[in-house]
């Protein structure tokens, strides 16, 4: 397995670009499934959950040409609606498959999925919102088996907004015959992109990022062809990669209208952020202190628990004392032991983090957890005061973030991969 040394201590300065969102490409992929002909995914990133889903559709009979930065997928001869569990095992949004095979094919059968180990995050909205437009579930030996002549057009309240139950129900509704009303549903942009590209194949989508969404389901959808917005989660990394480092940083294509929350924090810290151009430019000079910061996660449009890690490394090295309060996810901070071997003073009392900040940060070995774990680990061997950080098991950054090393050097950082690793 591979790893990623950093030899911290420089400051950061240059331009990086922003790749597509994977959170956004992954569910557009599977809206595939609800159409024949080619459809062509542009500014996709070139990552390992891409590669997963690619090699899913072509289980399910998809041909599909991935080449990142575009994708092609067109109809394959034959379609067989079951996702496996070699395959969903790897990822997550794998599960966002049985909405459009139910819809498009009457039925399916999909394993209960896997990826990254940071709570259970139960299924249960997704089924009970597929029940309520007329399917029939059956759970079997780890298997969901979903059956429809067709999906019809019903009212769903989801009991708590949920990013994948939202875009898996928003795709089976496409083909369900008549309205269909989504009611607390998550917010996120990339359930907003979504329903843009619902749009572009025949479907009526009102609503798509807010917490109630309509849709009129179609016969029959078309191919489409669409370009993937940026990835909000890859830029606020790397925002809060520079405020930690410390240095002049331009981010080209950083959709900053969608990380308000994230940059309110930032400021907060007193770092510099704001919109030239095309790009967003963050600043912090080296010897201006970092000020302690309050972050409770919420879903959208509150602060993400996707940005939960890499803003705790940050704190570490504010002079007082931080809190973070994870409200999403049971198991979010498993970071925490590892930040600990590298000198940071965290206590955790169950979904609260209190960050003493202002010690120095040392090199050590470490180990990545999970795909958000892995970038907090690379931010902190950027500010450590001396030695070398190996980051583990870095197949989980691979996930979610494209080329994190060479962005990092070409902006001034010593990050290197160590092929074949151990541990």
């Amino acid at each position: 397995m591979d790893a990623i040394r950093i030899r911290g201590g420089r400051q950061l300065d240059g331009r990086i670009r922003i790749s597509g969102a994977k959170n956004a490409a992954l569910p557009i992929l599977c809206a595939t499934l609800l159409s024949d002909g080619e459809s062509l995914l542009r500014n996709v990133p070139k990552l390992r959950d891409i590669e997963t889903t690619s090699a899913l559709l072509r289980f399910l009979g998809r041909g599909v040409e991935a080449a990142p930065p575009e994708v092609r997928v067109a109809a394959g001869s034959d379609v067989r609606p079951e996702a496996p569990y070699e395959l969903v095992k790897q990822m997550r949004a794998s599960v966002m498959v049985l909405g459009p095979l139910l819809a498009r094919f009457g039925r399916a059968k999909v394993s209960l999925p896997g990826g990254c180990q940071i709570g259970a995050r139960p299924v249960d909205q997704h089924l009970k919102g597929l029940e309520a437009l007329g399917a029939k579930i059956e759970l079997s030996r780890g298997y969901i088996i979903a059956e429809c002549k067709r999906l019809r057009g019903a009212e769903v309240v989801f009991d708590i907004p949920t990013v994948t139950g939202t875009e898996n129900l928003m795709m089976a509704a496409a083909l369900a015959k008549g309205r269909t009303t989504l009611v607390n549903c998550a917010r996120e942009p990339e359930v907003e992109e979504l329903g843009r590209v619902l749009n572009k194949m025949g479907a009526t989508v009102d609503g798509a990022g807010t917490d109630v969404i309509h849709i009129e389901g179609r016969e029959a959808l078309e191919p489409f062809d669409h370009a993937i917005v940026s990835d909000r989660i890859e830029a606020g990394t790397y925002m809060v990669a520079a405020a930690a480092a410390g240095g002049d940083v331009f981010l080209d294509g950083a959709p900053l209208e969608d990380l308000d929350a994230v940059v309110a924090k930032l400021r907060s810290a007193g770092v510099e952020v704001g919109r030239e151009g095309n790009a967003v430019r963050v600043r912090r000079p080296v010897d201006r202190p970092l000020r302690p910061l309050e972050i409770t996660t919420a879903p959208h449009p509150g602060f993400p628990t996707d940005m939960q890690a890499q803003m705790m490394v940050l704190t570490c090295l504010a002079g007082g004392t931080s809190r973070i309060v994870e409200t999403i996810f049971e198991n979010r901070f498993m970071h925490v032991p590892e930040l600990r071997r590298m000198g940071a003073h965290i206590d955790v009392d169950t979904h609260t983090a209190h960050v003493h900040g202002g010690l120095p940060l040392s090199g050590a070995k470490v180990m990545a957890t999970d795909l958000r774990a892995s970038a907090s680990l690379v931010i902190a061997g950027l500010v450590t005061a001396d030695g070398e950080t190996d980051v583990l098991r870095v197949y989980h950054l691979d996930r979610g973030y494209e080329r994190m090393e060479e962005k990092l050097a070409a902006v001034g950082a010593d990050t290197v991969r160590i092929k074949g690793e151990s541990g």
